[in-house]
């Protein structure tokens, strides 16, 4: 396959990516509706503080796959003469958004939940908390373990929100049972304690999406054991007597690698050129994280 193949490859696997996220982020937006109105009305029915906090956080989670949804259509914009690396990074702009709405809401529900806790909340208990929880568990697996399989293929950021979340919410939800449960037995105080509970891992979920995506939009290059990888690369070719410096430019979910290396100072200045071809060639075709790479050769 050649280096036009290959470029050509990449692209259409970014675009293909793109869609997948939208795909990804439309369901979750129809799902995290109908949780929404299935949570909020059982949860004021039934005066339970941990099942307004879980719908509060379904209606977060609406927000969130509608962000998601405009910043992959953004990051799916070619390049153009403004933007010569394309819009990818527009997923991790996105992605801050979405964390600190997390953040928000995680504040909010944990004033809430102290306040339960501190007065006092009574819980009518009803089959429907329990047939609302069971309904969550199940809705948000699934859409768990279809975000996961796609993350698999794309790595997106904005699928990996996606799929955390719903993982998340399977723990919030049983935490919520736990805490109609126990205030059904009269340890109304619970109800609060889980709605806390719920609140701050609402609140580190936001704080970790918000590190990982600061990373990217400060360029911070990939591992140590990954730039060991394609270090070896150019030293397959007898001509390049040194790898000076290798760097990556984060491009949405892949790299751009920046790679500087000393060749034999004899040859020609278009064998040189030729060699960092096949260079840059076998580390498109090997390496499926990076979107492009730029060499710069310096005489030995």
């Amino acid at each position: 396959m050649n280096l036009k193949s290959n470029i050509i490859k990449k692209g259409d696997f970014m675009e293909e990516a793109n869609n997948q996220v939208r795909k990804v982020s439309t369901i979750g937006i129809i799902f995290n509706i109908m949780l929404l109105v299935i949570k909020l009305i059982v949860g004021i029915m039934s005066s339970s503080q941990a099942m307004i906090a879980d719908g509060i956080n379904s209606a977060g989670d609406i927000f969130a796959s509608f962000m998601a949804f405009v910043g992959s259509k953004i990051s799916s914009k070619p390049s153009d003469e403004d933007h010569p690396y394309g819009h990818g990074k527009a997923e991790y702009i996105f992605s801050e958004v979405i964390g600190i709405s997390m953040l928000l809401a995680g504040y909010s529900m944990i004033v809430s939940s102290i306040e339960s806790i501190f007065n006092g909340s009574k819980i009518v208990f009803s089959v429907y908390l329990i047939v609302a929880c069971v309904i969550t568990i199940i809705t948000k697996f699934s859409m768990f373990l279809y975000a996961k399989a796609i993350y698999k293929k794309n790595k997106s950021i904005l699928i990996k929100a996606s799929m955390e979340d719903h993982r998340n919410d399977i723990f919030v939800t049983t935490g919520t049972i736990i805490g109609v449960v126990c205030g059904a037995i009269g340890f109304n105080f619970i109800d609060g304690i889980i709605g806390s509970i719920i609140s701050l891992w609402i609140s580190y979920c936001g704080i970790k999406l918000l590190k990982e995506s600061y990373d990217v939009l400060m360029d911070k290059t990939f591992e140590d054991d990954e730039k060991e990888k394609i270090s070896k690369v150019p030293l397959k070719f007898s001509e390049v007597m040194h790898v000076d410096s290798i760097n990556a430019k984060p491009v949405g979910n892949k790299y751009i690698v920046i790679l500087k290396i000393s060749m034999n100072g004899n040859i020609t200045l278009r064998y040189s050129h030729d060699i960092a071809g096949k260079i840059k060639e076998i580390i498109l075709e090997e390496f499926e994280n990076i979107y492009d790479v730029v060499i710069h050769v310096n005489p030995h």
